[in-house]
């Protein structure tokens, strides 16, 4: 089970939180939101309010694994479904969307589910591995060898997304399995985190501090180099013990 620490900041230029997060002992998750007049707030918090109500589902020994799998991937659709509808209501919405990045456990694995840029990582025996693969224009043109990781940081378009919840049903949700191991924890995150401080700094923080500590830490450094967008950080260890974490919402989904 995962024993959660998890927290939000507005940074320093922004008016309003547009992420919102989500933490229990089974599924943990990120959702950062995008659009004019609060539709950035109100997507985020379409997509941590929907994926929270299929905790007692996932929870339960009523469905199999694969029922459970699907059941995941398809909350994708149902998100997307009610921010069209949202946007159908209230047109000051049109265009808002959201990231969506989500980790589940099972019994001996991690399934994660990822549309956007908002990011998963392993940290496993020291060792800090990004397992969420953006969805932005920038990684695909890393992929195809026509960029390079150092021209990543200025090129304009670094934040161009290829896939979010958008009510336009366009995304193919990926869900995708990892074994666990003793010791493995998880961070995720919003991209007010990544787009300031490398891997490289975020792994030198982990490791000077206290797991409850780290997304506090985290944080202070993104504000002392300018915080230009909300940032929201969870970090999650595993228990073996039966915790009783309670859903916790914040950022967007809490107001």
């Amino acid at each position: 089970q995962f024993n959660s620490y998890a927290q939000t900041d507005l940074g320093l230029v922004r008016q309003g939180n547009e992420d919102a997060a989500l933490t229990s002992s089974i599924l943990i998750a990120v959702a950062d939101g995008m659009g004019g007049h609060a539709g950035g707030e109100v997507a985020s918090a379409i997509a941590i309010n929907t994926l929270a109500k299929i905790i007692s589902l996932l929870e339960s020994n009523e469905i199999d694994a694969d029922s459970k799998d699907d059941l995941f991937v398809n909350i994708t659709h149902q998100i997307d479904d009610q921010i069209l509808q949202s946007s159908k209501d209230d047109p000051e919405l049109s265009g808002m969307g959201t990231t969506l990045t989500a980790l589940n456990i099972s019994a001996d694995s991690v399934g994660l589910l990822h549309v956007g840029d908002s990011r998963c990582y392993r940290y496993r025996d020291n060792k800090l591995e990004q397992l969420s693969i953006d969805h932005t224009v920038m990684q695909e043109l890393l992929d195809q060898g026509r960029l390079t990781q150092s021209e990543v940081a200025s090129h304009p378009q670094r934040s161009l997304l290829t896939q979010a919840l958008m009510g336009d049903s366009g995304i193919t949700p990926i869900l995708i399995n990892f074994k666990i191991k003793t010791g493995d924890k998880f961070l995720l995150c919003s991209d007010g985190l990544t787009n300031v401080l490398s891997n490289y700094e975020i792994s030198k923080i982990i490791e000077a501090n206290s797991d409850e500590d780290i997304a506090a830490a985290l944080i202070a450094e993104v504000k002392a180099k300018g915080a230009p967008d909300n940032i929201t950080i969870i970090w999650a260890d595993l228990s073996n013990k039966k915790i009783n974490s309670p859903v916790k919402k914040i950022g967007a989904a809490n107001e």
